[in-house]
């Protein structure tokens, strides 16, 4: 009899720890700084549109979860993960060592390059020798603020942060800035194929860096969130494969976002 009393213990016991750690996630809020398109921006109607938003939505049908999006500047997306101010970043975060040790990450939603941008003509090329005196612009929180601190800034370059993208595209057109770093793909469709961008291009190569630029962008989550990360690769994987990403992939780019 005892034996048993003991052995329904434990079993009760087990039940009520599972049930006290296991969560529904009925919801997911992901956090979003809508100034990089075509991954993330406003619509004309005020609404959050681009790539990771579809990808976002889209996973939450999957999971059979209310979608709700946070806007949050960029340079506070891992402090406000962590105060659980939103469950996941879905925001073209790359996944860099520095960035793991905080927080965990989903599989890849996509790898696109780190590239220069300033005026046509200019002859600026994206090597600390050429910087040396110039001004850069970046993103706050970026890893290409990382990468312009970490070798361009102690050779002579001003690097700048500025709290979104658009604030620096802003300051390279006024002039007080010789050129901008950001991901290449937003760089092209979100500023140099636009009007504003008519007069200005690529500087040199793409950047290549993975310690510090990464190996592609991921969803950031809390480490203690296993059983939502496994949910979120799972629907992440079952996207790829039936095709579903390729399709959004066509609604914003010509080319292969995924990349290796």
């Amino acid at each position: 009899m005892k034996k048993l009393l003991a052995a329904l213990t434990v079993a009760l016991l087990a039940t009520v720890s599972i049930g006290a750690h296991a969560k529904e996630w009925s919801t997911i809020r992901f956090g979003v700084d809508a100034s990089y398109p075509p991954f993330e921006s406003k619509g004309s109607d005020g609404k959050l549109v681009g790539f990771d938003i579809d990808l976002g939505n889209e996973i939450c049908t999957r999971l059979k979860a209310k979608c709700v999006w946070v806007e949050n500047d960029f340079d506070g997306m891992i402090p406000a993960l962590k105060a659980k101010k939103f469950d996941g970043v879905l925001s073209s975060m790359s996944m860099t060592p520095a960035r793991a040790e905080q927080i965990a990450f989903s599989s890849k939603l996509f790898n696109t390059p780190t590239r220069l941008v300033t005026k046509k003509g200019s002859g600026v090329l994206p090597t600390a020798d050429s910087l040396k005196g110039k001004t850069v612009g970046v993103e706050q929180g970026t890893i290409q603020e990382t990468y312009a601190k970490t070798y361009w800034e102690p050779k002579g370059t001003k690097v700048v942060p500025y709290q979104n993208q658009d604030q620096v595209y802003a300051d390279l057109l006024s002039g007080r800035l010789d050129a901008s770093l950001q991901d290449a793909v937003e760089a092209e469709l979100g500023f140099l194929k636009t009007p504003r961008g008519a007069g200005y291009e690529f500087a040199g190569k793409e950047l290549v860096d993975a310690k510090v630029l990464g190996n592609g962008a991921g969803i950031g989550l809390r480490k203690e969130d296993t059983d939502l990360k496994t949910q979120i690769d799972g629907a992440i994987a079952s996207i790829i494969k039936d095709g579903t990403y390729k399709k959004i992939e066509k609604k914003y780019f010509d080319f292969d976002v995924y990349g290796k």
